[in-house]
């Protein structure tokens, strides 16, 4: 059937293979950047157009591992140069050689049509080239960018992975059947039936697996915002038994204080004032010492201050708490509630129990108010995005206590910042000042 016209030149298909790839790593997370990035890409292309026009004589049997090469040399290019996972860049070649196969279609496609007949001119087809690979890979990378997170990565599972193969096998399989034999349902007798056999399966093919991406961002976006919405109310449940559990303890605290007055009262050898005088000491630690003018954060703060104590953890507070009087009590847990919970978590890893310290503030500036939740930190900060680089083994699960946070900020025109300054970690948040109409 190749006989019936011209086949694509492999240097029209590794150009459009390569182009491709070029679309999804520019709007990735990058691994390499800057000149390296411009040298490996360039190596990348003379790579796929040598190893294509080499292979472009070898008998049909070797037509398919040929292929199968090619797809393999874009995923390495997509994999290497991006700062995603295996299953990322699989998922992203398999769109990169789909998309391929359409604009290199598309262009030869309407080359035969206007030249068919007709000697054509050198300088005339590689203008028609140009421009149509420039126009359509320009739309392709303005349709696929608005579905891109801003942080480059989609999370892609190995399901998910699964199902874009087999769109993209099946894809490929009935727009080269014509080439192959003409004795099925699917197939082509003539130039212009293959022709838009070829390019209309693989517009298809192309649309399928935009929708499909669509609905795995969408689902991605859905997951996230449960995520954060468990967190929110996960935290403000918390609030609530830790409101009931200090009210107990303070209840608690104050009979014992009046046990131990009773006590004193009568004779008291140094022994026993000595140890009356621990059980002082000891309750004191779990008094609702915090009074910053907001008793949702003084509960919060005396909830996880006794966690603190039990795990060997220091925490202070400098708190003007009636700059918070104007925001919704859900938000306070989920900002206070989050931000202590990542330091605390951070502070039980550490050996010496001398630097296991948090330190809390809220103040004004000027026409803002500052949040500001430091704890002793260890090594170099490593960002990812603007999330601090995760250690954990699920990382599909990471940052959504800091995007809850970011939530409720957002919700106050705030801002919310991280950031290390010599051995601290430092949560930063700024929020305009609540106006009396908001409180």
């Amino acid at each position: 059937m190749t006989d019936i016209f011209p086949d694509i030149p492999r240097i029209y298909t590794a150009l459009a293979e390569w182009l491709a790839c070029l679309v999804y790593i520019s709007i990735l997370r990058r691994k390499i950047v800057g000149w390296r990035l411009g040298a490996f890409l360039v190596g990348g292309l003379v790579l796929q157009s040598a190893f294509l026009v080499v292979t472009r004589d070898l008998p049909l049997p070797f037509w398919i591992p040929s292929m199968i090469i090619a797809i393999g040399m874009m995923f390495l290019l997509i994999y290497l140069s991006c700062d995603i996972t295996i299953t990322e860049a699989g998922y992203f070649t398999v769109k990169a050689f789909v998309a391929a196969e359409l604009v290199a279609s598309f262009q030869w496609q309407v080359q035969y049509y206007l030249w068919y007949d007709t000697n054509s001119n050198l300088l005339l087809e590689v203008l028609l080239l140009i421009i149509m690979y420039g126009g359509v890979f320009f739309v392709i990378w303005m349709l696929e960018k608005r579905h891109i997170p801003d942080n480059g990565r989609l999370n892609v599972n190995k399901r998910e992975l699964r199902a874009t193969v087999v769109i993209g096998v099946a894809v490929f399989v009935i727009s080269n059947l014509s080439f192959v034999t003409s004795r099925t349902p699917f197939s082509g007798q003539y130039a212009q039936e293959i022709l838009n056999i070829r390019t209309l399966v693989d517009l298809g093919g192309f649309a399928i697996l935009f929708a499909y991406h669509i609905q795995i961002n969408e689902i991605r976006i859905k997951r996230e915002l449960e995520a954060v919405q468990n967190i929110l109310k996960n935290q403000y449940l918390q609030y609530q038994q830790s409101k009931e559990s200090v009210e107990i303890i303070n209840y608690k605290y104050h009979d014992l204080k009046n046990q131990i007055i009773a006590l004193r009262a009568e004779e008291d050898p140094e022994k026993r004032n000595a140890y009356l005088t621990k059980m002082e000491e000891d309750i004191q630690a779990f008094a609702a010492q915090y009074k910053t003018g907001n008793k949702v954060l003084d509960t919060l703060l005396a909830s996880k201050n006794m966690y603190c104590i039990k795990n060997g953890i220091t925490l202070t507070c400098v708190a003007d708490g009636t700059l918070l009087n104007g925001m919704d009590v859900m938000d306070i847990c989920t900002i206070f509630g989050n931000a202590l919970d990542n330091a605390i978590e951070y502070e039980k890893k550490v050996e010496d129990k001398e630097k296991r310290l948090i330190h809390v503030s809220v103040f004004a500036q000027k026409t803002f108010f500052m949040i500001r939740v430091e704890n002793y930190f260890e090594g170099n900060l490593e960002l990812e995005g603007d999330l601090p680089l995760t250690t954990k083994k699920d990382k599909y699960y990471h940052g959504y206590g800091l995007k809850s946070i970011r939530y409720s900020v957002q919700k106050y025109d705030g801002v919310a910042k991280v950031d290390q300054k010599n051995n601290w970690f430092e949560l930063k948040i700024l929020i305009p000042m609540l106006t009396q109409k908001e409180k």
